[in-house]
């Protein structure tokens, strides 16, 4: 997680920006959920495959009813909810009888608010960018779409423009009668990504859902993961968001801002004559010195819970027949696959994608039970026997061939600067659909032995 500090709130009620003293965190790493206000240690950083991995001894148990009752009833829904339950039901309606499948993506990071009138809030990380590009291949692909993503993060297709490096005024110019027009060199681009937009939105393909904080987020996510059940095997739940692991309890957040000074303390003292002030020279403000000088009575500790364990919840409660596919992100390669094996184990769920921080956009594996661990890779550019260097557009004509069974990451020492010129969600989508058939047909196939049965 990471502080997030800027010295102006954001326009958005519920989705503040923060000042901040001197910060230090602790971490409540109790084993159950004891409400109100010390719940469940937890983490959503998994997945799931084809077939659900079998009962072992590390699987975990759901949250019990009662805390996961306590835990939602505790930490207030966002407003909108009620709304965005009603969208999501009638465009789950509307596919589910044109027999399409649906996916649910959860993208970009979430919040966790210090105040209950939010001004600082620590936040994860997440641009949007693996969700907002899945998203567009699912489409490609035939999906209905529903989006569940931080409010700001990158969107599909608008993510082409709305990047800081990719400025959508730039790609615009003045024309001569005065109209605003695409500049030749971006036309071409632009008019795909607009009508592949249009497209998505004009046959209700793409519903977009925003959160802000990860209360919001597990709101929406077992509200539309309870109509995702109807579905059955045709729903699919693309578990890309960066959740929070840790929150602070409503009943131990402050309603207002936290003051990095005692001056309001001292005003409310004068307007109170029963509060008595306290004596001593006027409060040093040393507000940005994070040197030892600063007294401890100036520094904002956090006290922060674990998240509850809701996955196992989603898995065998929420929409029980969906597939349910999550990622682990890792920074050291020795670990990656034996820290995804290990969630695929404890909430039994479909595949685990896990991906390097160095090496996120070249290569993906994917983790299934009782399946090989599957690499599925952009490979980078090599010189040949010949001489001859591939270009990357080269290799994108012959990029099926790089999906493959082994056991090891690339090393990020050899990959060349910069992005790959093919994004790797254009592979990984297809060999999802693959696997995504695949929990269909094994479903359908275990209705038709149950009912003989």
């Amino acid at each position: 997680m990471a502080y997030s500090q800027t010295l102006e709130a954001d326009s958005s009620p519920r989705s503040q920006s923060t000042a901040s003293s001197s910060l230090s965190l602790s971490f409540n790493l109790a084993s159950s959920y004891s409400p109100p206000s010390s719940p469940a240690s937890s983490t959503f950083s998994s997945s799931s495959f084809s077939a659900r991995s079998s009962v072992s001894s590390m699987a975990s148990e759901p949250v019990p009813a009662a805390v996961e009752d306590q835990y939602f009833s505790s930490n207030p829904p966002p407003k909108a909810l009620p709304q965005h339950i009603a969208q999501a039901q009638e465009f789950i309606d509307f596919h589910a009888a044109a027999k399409r499948r649906v996916v649910l993506i959860t993208s970009g990071g979430t919040t966790v608010p210090l105040e209950k009138q939010t001004v600082r809030f620590i936040d994860n990380f997440s641009a949007g960018t693996r969700g907002a590009t899945s998203a567009e291949y699912f489409l490609e692909s035939g999906y209905a779409v529903i989006f569940l993503h931080r409010q700001f993060s990158l969107l599909p297709y608008s993510r082409h423009y709305s990047h800081a490096t990719d400025c959508f005024l730039d790609f615009l110019h003045e024309g001569p009668d005065g109209s605003v027009v695409a500049k030749p060199e971006f036309s071409e681009k632009m008019l795909s990504v607009l009508r592949k937009y249009q497209t998505a939105r004009r046959k209700n393909l793409l519903l977009t859902v925003p959160f802000v904080t990860i209360g919001d987020y597990l709101h929406e996510l077992r509200a539309i993961a309870r109509l995702m059940h109807s579905l059955g095997p045709d729903g699919l739940l693309y578990l890309a968001a960066a959740a929070s692991d840790f929150f602070l309890p409503q009943d131990r957040m402050a309603e207002h801002k936290i003051q990095s000074t005692d001056a309001a303390d001292k005003i409310k003292k004068k307007s109170s004559p029963e509060l008595k002030p306290t004596a001593g020279a006027d409060e040093e403000f040393d507000n940005f010195d994070s040197s030892p000088k600063v007294p401890r009575s100036k520094r904002l500790i956090v006290d922060l819970d674990p998240v509850p364990k809701f996955l196992k919840n989603l898995v065998d409660g929420w929409a029980p027949q969906c597939m349910i596919v999550s990622f682990k992100l890792e920074t050291d390669p020795e670990i990656l696959v034996h820290k995804a094996k290990t969630a695929l184990e404890r909430y039994s769920h479909n595949l685990v994608i896990g991906n390097l921080l160095s090496t996120r956009k070249w290569e993906v594996v994917f983790v299934a039970p009782g399946r090989p661990d599957k690499w599925i890779r952009i490979p980078s550019p090599v010189t040949t026997t010949s001489g001859h260097k591939r270009s990357l557009s080269e290799m994108e004509e012959r990029k099926t061939v790089e999906v493959v069974q082994e056991d090891r990451p690339m090393d990020p020492s050899l990959l060349p600067e910069g992005d790959p010129d093919v994004e790797i969600e254009s592979l990984i989508i297809p060999a999802l659909e693959e696997a995504h058939t695949s929990h269909i047909r094994e479903a359908k196939a275990k209705a038709v032995e149950n009912g003989k049965a």
